[in-house]
């Protein structure tokens, strides 16, 4: 687990959205992996390990906005960067965005066994990611991605590439806004990375409210999408069993949510009964047989994977844990730490370049695509079930290390073998734990 001293918060307003960020400040270890947050507009560390920020959408502008889980590294070399440094003998420069300094596709397709499906699977699919607001620059920043590391081209001319407002219009979409494309860009890419041969449907909510977030899943679902991906979230609300009802009993998809980024602790809609809550991990190369490790992802006491116990959503009937009464977050995990992010192409309000993100808006899209190239769900499944099956087998990688902070049933806050809260039952090895 990584810890490191507090050097300030910063909270934000509104209902929706749980934020008690802390920032750290301390010294990576070299060639680890490991970085420090630091606050919005603070100076970054001498290039180390990673520093980074949280997206602007991560802090809501209005009461009852729900936030993205995104941060954004700013300084210092990541693990991917250390690695190449390591391998070169090259320092690379720290947060460079004239060239990747993440995580790409084929370092995705490897970590989770998705090499193979990655490059004969997912034609016809179709991944849908919701957001809020527009990205104007959507469809020029995934041709520069996919380009890049030769994945094939999706655009609006083919068909491969849509996007729509959250009432399914491709021509009025909402006000363009700079914090929600870093958001639009990582979660495209993500889909790209694992799915490189999957359709991408983008439908972008007038606002990041729950009724105008949820219209937007509803429409994803009535424009064929069988694999959504919600990377946002909030505080937990009496109001939300009608909000699962209302938008998130789709039988026969697969709907991922990001687990959030404030530390143990359940926000909605992970904690939704209808979804796959992703937790996040950091993930790193390593001399085993896998080739890769991964930890639970935690900066401090108030930054990392969310995990938790719901307070008011029932729990699926698929989940046996004791530790919770309730819904237990999450169900499975993927890549979080920014330290080990991912590499993202963005230019939309940002000197446009590579950028590398973490947070659980990362895991989300890469688990959403993972089911995507499972294949179609049966019809009347609810997906968030299928993992639960190959619970303990060799179709999950168990993370049993580290932790999100303090809870009074340990495992609910602290990966251990089999499931935890944290990092649930384990991130892809392959696709046969996401079909069903």
């Amino acid at each position: 687990m990584r810890t490191s001293p507090a050097v300030g918060t910063t909270a934000a307003p509104g209902r929706r959205r749980r934020i008690g960020t802390v920032f750290a400040a301390a010294a990576a270890l070299a060639f680890a992996g490991f970085g420090t947050a630091v606050q919005a507009g603070a100076a970054t560390a001498a290039p180390a390990g990673a520093t980074w920020a949280k997206t602007p959408c991560a802090t809501p502008k209005h009461q009852g906005e729900l936030a993205c889980n995104s941060l954004r590294v700013t300084g210092g070399l990541t693990a991917f960067q250390q690695e190449q440094a390591a391998r070169t003998g090259i320092t690379p420069k720290a947060a460079n965005a004239s060239t990747p300094s993440g995580y790409g596709p084929s370092d995705l397709q490897a970590a989770y066994g998705l090499t193979s499906a990655a490059a004969s699977k997912g034609s016809g699919e179709t991944i849908a990611i919701v957001d809020a607001y527009n990205d104007p620059n959507a469809e020029a920043d995934l041709a520069k991605y996919r380009s890049y590391y030769g994945l094939p081209a999706c655009t609006k001319a083919s068909g491969c590439f849509k996007q729509v407002s959250q009432t399914g219009s491709t021509t009025s979409l909402p006000s363009s806004d700079a914090g929600w494309s870093e958001e639009i860009s990582l979660d495209l890419d993500m889909a790209s990375a694992i799915c490189p041969n999957c359709n991408i449907l983008l439908v972008e909510a007038t606002t990041p409210t729950m009724a105008n977030l949820g219209t937007a899943v509803n429409e994803a679902v009535k424009l064929g999408a069988k694999f959504v991906s919600n990377s946002y979230g909030g505080s937990e609300s009496s109001s939300d069993s009608s909000y699962d009802s209302s938008y998130f009993n789709h039988p026969g998809v697969a709907i991922t949510v990001s687990a959030g980024d404030s530390g143990y602790g359940a926000e909605y809609p992970a904690a939704s009964q209808y979804v796959t809550a992703v937790g996040g991990t950091a993930l790193k190369k390593a001399s085993t047989t896998r080739g890769w490790s991964e930890t639970v992802w935690n900066t401090s006491s108030t930054e990392g994977t969310g995990s938790g116990c719901s307070a008011y959503d029932a729990k699926p009937s698929w989940q046996t844990d004791t530790g919770c009464a309730k819904r237990t977050i999450a169900d499975v995990s993927a890549v979080a730490d920014p330290a080990t992010g991912v590499s993202v192409y963005d230019s939309y309000g940002i000197t446009a370049g590579w950028y590398t993100f973490g947070g659980t808006s990362a895991s989300s899209p890469i688990i959403a695509s993972v089911y995507a190239l499972a294949g179609t769900p049966s019809s009347g499944s609810y997906p968030a079930k299928f993992p639960y099956a190959k619970a303990g087998t060799t179709a999950l990688n168990d993370v049993t290390s580290g932790s999100n902070g303090s809870c009074s049933t340990s495992y609910l806050c602290t990966a251990r073998s089999g499931y935890d809260g944290p990092t649930g039952l384990g991130t892809p090895a392959g696709v046969s734990a996401f079909t069903g």
